[in-house]
C-alpha cells in the first residue's frame, strides 16, 4: 500500500456553539494512500512488452557494428594480402585501387618498395663491378709472373703468382656473395628447377670432361622452389661442376619432393673424399686436388646460398662408392604439384 501525506498549516475559526477554540496556527495532517501492487504490475509488464524490441534493436546494432568493422577493414586486410604477395615474389608493388583514405599509405609502401630495390640492385652493382676491376690488375700480374718465369726469375715469379691466386680467389669469392640475395623475401622469383638443371647438364655436357659421362637426370616437372634463380643456379651450378669434376663415368640428378621435403640430390661414382676432410669442404678455398681445375670456392658459395635460405646440405661418400651432395628444402617451401619425368643422356 503506498501512501502521500501533506501538512497544511492555517489559523483557527471563530468559537462554535459557544465553545471557545483555541487561536492560533497549527498543522493539518492530509494522508492518501493507494494499492502499489498495481503500479508494480504496470511497470513489469511495460518492461516484458519493452523488452523484445530492446533485444532486437540490440542484435541489430551488434550486427551492424560488426559490419561497418568488417567493411572498414576490408581496405587493411587487402593491404596485407598484396605485401604477402609482394613478399612471395608473385608481385612488385601494391597494384589497384585502394579507397581513398588508406591510398597515402599505399603510396608510401609502393615508394618503400622501390627505393629498397632499387637499393639492393645499386649496391650489388658497386660490389661487382668493384670485384671485376680487380680482377683485371690480377690478371696483369699473372702475366708479369710467367714473363718472370721466363726469364729465369722463378722465385719471385711463384711468389706473384700464389699472390695473384689468393687475392684472385678472394675477389671471385666476394663477387659471388654480392651476387646472393640477402633474405628469401627478397627474391626476385622462384627457381625453376628442371629449367635450371636441364640448361646447366646441356652446357657441362660440352666441356671436356662432361662430354665422356653418362647424365641421368631424373627431375620433376613444373618443380619450382622460393629460391631466387639465379642463386638456385650458382648452387646447382657448383654442386653439378664438382660432380663433373671428380666422375668416373656417370652422374646421377635427382630432384623430387618426397614426405612433405623438396630434395635435389647429385651423385658420382668418384673416388670420393676422405672421411677426415669432409667438414672442410665448405670451408672457402679448400681444394682437394690442385691438379684439378678450380678455385675451391663452390662448395664454400653453395654452403653460403644454402644458409641464407636455411637449406640443408649434405656433403657425403656414397656406400657403393662416389660422392653424394643433397640439398634438402624445409616444408615451408614446398613446390608445386609434382609430375616426374626421367631422361637419362649420355
Amino acid at each position: 500500500m503506498g501512501q502521500f501525506s501533506m501538512e497544511i498549516s492555517g489559523c483557527a475559526g471563530s468559537a462554535l456553539s459557544g465553545n471557545q477554540q483555541p487561536e492560533g496556527r497549527r498543522p493539518i495532517r492530509i494522508a492518501v494512500a493507494v494499492n502499489a501492487d498495481e503500479v508494480d504490475s504496470a511497470r513489469l509488464g511495460f518492461a516484458l512488452d519493452i523488452l523484445p524490441y530492446v533485444a532486437v534493436l540490440a542484435a541489430l546494432l551488434v550486427l551492424m557494428s560488426i559490419g561497418q568493422l568488417w567493411i572498414g577493414l576490408r581496405p587493411l586486410d587487402r593491404i596485407g594480402r598484396d605485401l604477402e604477395a609482394v613478399r612471395d615474389r608473385r608481385a612488385s608493388r601494391l597494384a589497384g585501387a585502394y579507397p581513398r583514405e588508406v591510398q597515402p599509405l599505399v603510396n608510401q609502401l609502393n615508394k618503400l618498395l622501390q627505393s629498397q630495390a632499387a637499393a639492393m640492385e645499386k649496391a650489388r652493382s658497386r660490389a661487382s663491378d668493384l670485384a671485376h676491376g680487380l680482377k683485371t690488375p690480377l690478371t696483369v700480374l699473372t702475366n708479369n709472373a710467367y714473363s718472370l718465369r721466363e726469364k729465369g726469375e722463378a722465385e719471385i715469379a711463384d711468389e706473384l703468382d700464389h699472390l695473384a691466386e689468393t687475392m684472385l680467389s678472394h675477389v671471385e669469392h666476394e663477387l659471388a656473395r654480392a651476387r646472393i640475395t640477402p633474405s628469401p623475401d627478397q627474391r626476385s622469383g622462384d627457381a625453376d628447377v628442371e629449367k635450371i638443371i636441364s640448361e646447366t647438364v646441356r652446357m657441362l655436357r660440352h666441356t671436356e670432361a662432361g662430354e665422356r659421362l653418362a647424365w641421368e637426370i631424373d627431375v620433376a616437372e613444373d618443380f619450382s622452389v622460393p629460391v631466387d634463380p639465379y642463386d638456385f643456379r650458382e648452387l646447382a651450378g657448383n654442386l653439378l661442376e664438382n660432380a663433373c669434376k671428380w666422375a668416373r663415368s656417370r652422374i646421377h640428378v635427382t630432384a623430387i619432393r618426397q614426405n612433405g621435403q623438396s630434395r635435389l640430390t647429385i651423385e658420382d661414382d668418384g673416388p670420393g673424399v676422405l672421411p677426415e676432410r669432409l667438414p672442410d669442404l665448405p670451408r672457402r678455398g679448400v681444394r682437394l686436388d690442385r691438379l684439378k681445375p678450380g678455385s675451391g670456392l663452390g662448395l664454400a658459395i653453395v654452403s653460403e646460398i644454402a644458409a641464407v635460405y636455411d637449406l640443408t646440405l649434405t656433403l657425403e661418400n656414397r656406400v657403393e662408392g662416389g660422392f653424394r651432395a643433397e640439398v634438402v628444402f624445409p616444408d615451408v617451401i614446398a613446390s608445386r604439384a609434382l609430375h616426374p619425368r626421367v631422361a637419362t643422356t649420355t
